[in-house]
């Protein structure tokens, strides 16, 4: 049999893990797990075939500027996607669906924690 990858589970760094399930859930994600039930430091979060897990990173290495990750979804309906994060978001930092020169439908979101989240789809 051939090596081959079969899937890619991220691990975002968050500085409230609570907080951030919260937030994935608004966006549609249900949580699959957590290490405790009480201020976890480690869940796990799944929407359709995408599992994220959340890690927590102490406040000493939010102190410098650092490069968040950026995460790029493909899906189906770009403008669907983007008017339900809307409707379910307070104040998000969302970017509005465009169409880039690279041949792609998309937006861009970031979650609580500076995480970039791209969702696209071929033109």
């Amino acid at each position: 049999m051939e090596p081959r990858l079969e899937y890619v589970h991220p691990v975002l760094m968050v500085r409230d893990v609570q907080r951030a399930i919260r937030f994935y859930e608004s966006i549609g994600f249900t949580l699959r797990g957590q290490d405790v039930s009480s201020d976890p430091k480690y869940a796990v979060i799944q929407r359709d075939d995408v599992e994220l897990h959340l890690q927590w990173h102490d406040a000493k290495e939010w102190t410098y500027p650092n490069d968040r990750p950026t995460y790029r979804f493909l899906v189906r309906d770009v403008d669907g996607l983007f008017a339900q994060f809307v409707a379910n978001l307070a104040n998000p930092d969302i970017r509005a669906p465009f169409d880039s020169s690279w041949g792609t439908r998309e937006f861009h979101l970031r979650d609580p924690d500076l995480n970039g989240l791209q969702f696209y789809r071929s033109l």
